[in-house]
């Protein structure tokens, strides 16, 4: 993939300041899932569209990941690029459905070797299966004319192979605990492969105009400890490893932060502090004071109020708040404000500015 035309300088550039380490006057703020089925904005333009049609859609999706920062205007330092992290088990090969009041679906999940090896053996053209993608980060970037830094993302290896075993969302993870118990290695080799693809994938979203990039291991959490240190770590570790490589070869100088949120993993926080991100994300099972001690500096920590507490009062929201920047040190360095997961569809849109006006007011208090 070719580089695009030039963008709009950034006129605030908050957030990679922050994720680099740096001293900022006030913590950033995005909100993971903020453009999504909370807005009814979000609604209108998807107007009944399957979702992966929607996301097809260079235009709509674009016009998607503008929704949250247009309406939260001056609020949002970033926006994301409104997409799915199952784009690539399409790339290679896998139908995905993503069903209403369901969520994602397999209709073949990998459940035999043969199955396995029919994924392994797809050649994945990653600029080919993907290049709708590209094109929307690249209409987006142009679009956002410099307001705010633009990110692109893309599924955690070990969160990948249980969608694509088990066929969708689960609860006892069942078929993806039987590939890693009853077939390590062919479980190796598939996460390999899943991670080869998501390095040239977060590589040519930089290309396309991505300027900070996240990996969501949102399964992180249903791995024992040793389980994440054979079957998550050494891949994710790879991902940050190999796509700053994989930039210069494409040509991009620029120094990329990447976050790694891995969802429930709390076992794993100084692992993942030394596993060469620039930001960890952290859901709301952490208390900040203890996850920041043990950091003790080495990353910016991002996160992690409970998204459920936009369901409270305006003082509750302050309040916790007020407890979470406090307990990541003050926000003014190694700290990103964000929900410890995603938004739900029936928040309340007010509530979440009043939320994002808090962490401003808090945040830039001497």
């Amino acid at each position: 993939m070719t580089s695009p035309a030039k963008f709009a300088p950034l006129k605030n550039d908050l957030i990679l300041r922050a994720a680099r380490g740096e001293t900022v006057e006030r913590p950033p703020c995005w909100i993971m899932r903020q453009a999504g089925r909370y807005l009814p904005e979000y609604h209108k333009v998807k107007d009944g569209r399957d979702f992966f049609e929607t996301c097809r859609d260079a235009e709509i999706a674009s016009e998607i990941t503008l929704q949250p920062v247009r309406r939260y205007e001056g609020l949002l330092d970033a926006a994301i690029i409104f997409s799915d992290i199952l784009v690539i088990p399409q790339a290679m090969g896998m139908k995905v459905e993503m069903i209403e009041g369901k969520g994602p679906h397999f209709p073949e999940p990998l459940r035999t070797k043969e199955d396995l090896q029919k994924v392994l053996s797809y050649e994945v053209d990653v600029i080919k299966e993907l290049d709708w993608a590209f094109k929307a980060i690249t209409l987006t970037r142009t679009k956002l004319n410099g307001q705010v830094p633009l990110f692109g993302f893309c599924g955690g290896p070990w969160t990948l192979l249980v969608y694509m075993t088990e066929g969708g969302g689960s609860r006892l993870f069942r078929f993806a605990k039987e590939w890693i118990n009853k077939f390590p290695e062919l479980s190796q080799q598939l996460l390999q492969r899943i991670t080869d693809v998501a390095i040239e994938f977060l590589s040519q979203q930089v290309v396309a105009g991505a300027q900070i990039l996240q990996v969501f291991e949102s399964w992180g959490g249903e791995l024992s400890y040793e389980d994440f240190k054979e079957f998550s770590l050494p891949y994710l570790k790879q991902i940050s490893e190999k796509v700053p490589r994989r930039l210069l070869e494409l040509g991009v100088k620029e120094d990329i932060p990447i976050i790694i949120f891995a969802k429930g993993s709390w076992y794993a926080l100084d692992e993942l502090c030394n596993a060469g991100y620039n930001v960890v994300s952290l859901d709301w099972l952490w208390d900040p004071r203890e996850a920041s001690k043990i950091n003790n500096n080495r990353v910016t920590l991002q996160g992690n109020i409970d998204p459920g507490v936009m369901y409270g009062s305006n003082e509750i929201i302050t309040r916790k708040v007020q407890k979470m920047i406090e307990g990541f040190g003050g926000g003014k360095k190694n700290y990103i404000v964000n929900f410890g997961h995603g938004t739900h569809p029936f928040m309340d849109t007010e509530k979440i500015r009043f939320f994002l006006e808090e962490c401003h007011r808090i945040g830039s208090a001497k």
